[in-house]
């Protein structure tokens, strides 16, 4: 590998890696897992991975799980 080629090389690594750190802080994405289950990535070290009708159940229950976080405020900690 000449020098140019190198450099062309490291320039390309720089870009890949600042695209992956954005990806990182932009958030959660999710994926078809192999099983045919939602795997939601980015709320921690490990994806959350539940069944369509599982997930359902959980977004029609998203007023009591507001609700509750709410009431319970004082209680809850944060994870930054």
């Amino acid at each position: 590998m000449n020098e140019e080629a190198m450099k062309a090389e490291l320039e390309r690594l720089r870009a890949e890696n600042a695209q992956l750190k954005t990806k990182e802080k932009s958030g959660i994405s999710l994926k078809v897992s192999e099983k045919g289950a939602v795997s939601l990535y980015g709320m921690g070290r490990f994806p959350v991975t539940l069944y369509k009708e599982q997930w359902l159940r959980i977004l029609d229950s998203a007023p009591q799980i507001e609700a509750f976080i709410h009431e319970n405020e004082a209680k809850l900690k944060t994870k930054e």
